[in-house]
């Protein structure tokens, strides 16, 4: 091992790269070795079709917070926040509500429908403002000592506790009644329109393996409610330019095409890593933002992990549920119930919170659903250089398609997929079919492929009560020191989870230089 550094890390994605930009920053050498031929991983620009591109797989781009942008100093690389886009929720024989991030302005839509829901959004938006607080404050930190050691972490709980005691109690007693509830029997106790409550539950079990009808999924959507979050201007793909920015700044090197293959432990500790190419590379620090599964059960050496440890991670669920379509348009999306308007944000669903239950049905037979739910984005209404000129690109995040299709993912079963979502969306957008120049189906099984994401899950691992916090991947690594002294793992598989955020990176970093 010729060439020596202070930290390895794995995969330049958004959490790789802030956890790079972070040790820099403080002084160390740091390597990022990056299997693909660009960074951004979910994150980065992708051109499915000549001259049409996406900004990223992913769409959930409101998760950044203000408090990481700052503490990289990524504004000074350009990053730029904008105003989040309404979401229009279209409607089979109807108008369909435009749902607005402006919550005054939403339940104003909402009261031409029903005042009796505008009320109650009303409310449910105000309890969401007066808990966010106390969950950024969750997502935002390493999760809590399991069995704290020393007066430092004492003082920490108790940090951590005051916290929450800024709460009135009965915002308490309700976070503590709901958190455990299936998100349809939490919306439905406030909402009498039954597409409002599909619409507003979708997000909470998108790339889940949960039905809306599934026990703790209102705490999926308080998660992702409660981000603490903003929009980025460019969306994914501006995030991965800001970083890499910082990377470059900070002189970290970057080794593109350089798979990692194994990570090398010695006496019980971390050495460095072999590459595809047979290079062995040395650090006491090996940092991986790659999924849990792939980096302790594939990287790690065999036999390197205790077998109660090496079964934490092989509990550790990460079932793909969802697949990605991008449409290449000539013209616009065009809803017919909308007179022409253009939509950034859309989410067509059945009409019931039910419809999305059956949706979910599919996949525990091993079927993909033949009425799928779809969260679309049409990122050229904001960046029309995504595109030839007048022409737009659709991106679609759609469930349920289950990674272990009975029969295997065939030609002839993707473009069955491909034709149900077209069938969801084209009642909604006539027009459509005339202006389709191309299209892209990325199944689970693709995502897993290209992405080298165990399951084909876009999460690194499935949103669930049990796998959450202290939980997340594992016991063994929930402040994402691992059990094999050197190795950390600072990914979407580790705390707070998944999308468009570098918070795991971070954190995982401030780990390496806590030690």
């Amino acid at each position: 091992m010729a060439t020596s550094y202070d930290a390895i890390v794995i995969g330049a994605g958004p959490n790789g790269l802030a956890a790079a930009a972070r040790l820099a920053k403080a002084g160390k050498k740091v390597l990022i070795l990056e299997r693909g031929a660009s960074p951004g991983g979910l994150s980065a620009r992708r051109e499915f079709h000549p001259g049409y591109a996406v900004p990223g797989i992913l769409h959930d781009d409101a998760l950044t917070t203000k408090k990481v942008v700052h503490k990289l100093d990524l504004e000074k690389h350009g990053l730029r926040f904008r105003a989040k886009p309404a979401t229009y929720v279209a409607e089979r024989n109807g108008p369909g509500l435009l749902l607005d991030a402006d919550p005054a302005k939403a339940a104003n839509a909402i009261a031409q429908r029903s005042r009796h829901d505008a009320e109650q959004y009303t409310l449910y938006r105000a309890f969401l403002g007066r808990i966010a607080p106390a969950i950024q404050s969750v997502l935002g930190d390493t999760p809590p000592p399991l069995t704290p050691r020393g007066l430092g972490e004492l003082i920490d709980l108790a940090r951590r506790g005051l916290v929450a005691l800024k709460l009135k109690r009965h915002d308490i007693l309700e976070l503590a009644r709901v958190a455990p509830m299936c998100v349809a029997d939490f919306l439905n106790e406030k909402f009498q329109l039954p597409f409002l409550v599909e619409a507003l539950a979708a997000p909470a079990v998108a790339s889940t393996w949960n039905g809306p009808w599934s026990a703790g999924t209102t705490t999926n959507l308080l998660l992702r409610e409660c981000a603490g979050g903003e929009a980025i201007a460019g969306g994914p793909a501006a995030l991965v330019a800001a970083l890499s920015a910082a990377v470059s700044a900070a002189r970290v090197e970057v080794r593109r095409g350089a798979e990692v293959t194994r990570i090398i432990v010695q006496k019980g500790a971390v050495t460095g890593v072999r590459v595809a190419s047979g290079e062995e590379i040395e650090s006491a620090v090996v940092l991986s933002s790659a999924d849990p599964k792939r980096t302790m059960l594939t990287m790690v050496p065999p036999g390197t992990l205790p077998v109660a440890i090496e079964n934490e991670y092989r509990r550790f669920r990460c079932r793909g549920t969802a697949a990605k379509i991008h449409l290449a348009l000539s013209g616009p999306l065009e809803f017919q119930a909308t007179g022409g308007k253009l939509h950034e944000a859309i989410q067509i669903g059945g009409g019931h919170v039910d419809d999305l239950e059956r949706a979910y049905d599919a996949i525990k037979y091993r079927q993909f659903s033949r009425q799928p739910n779809l969260e679309i984005r049409v990122p050229t209404v904001g960046d029309p250089l995504l595109a030839p000129k007048g022409h737009h690109v659709v991106s679609i995040l759609a469930s349920y398609a289950p990674h272990a299709l009975e029969g295997g993912w065939t030609a002839a079963a993707k473009q069955a997929f491909g034709d149900a979502v077209m069938a969801q969306l084209e009642p909604h957008a006539p027009e459509l079919r005339r202006f389709l120049v191309a299209s892209e189906v990325l199944t689970p099984h693709d995502l897993e492929t290209e992405f080298a994401l165990t399951g084909g899950q876009l999460h690194h691992g499935e949103i669930a009560l049990d796998q959450l916090l202290v939980m997340r991947p594992a016991p063994s690594a929930a402040r994402y020191a691992t059990s094999v002294p050197g190795l950390y793992l600072g990914g979407a598989g580790s705390h707070p989870g998944g999308g468009v955020r570098p918070t795991a990176g971070i954190l995982a970093a401030e780990a390496v230089l806590a030690r």
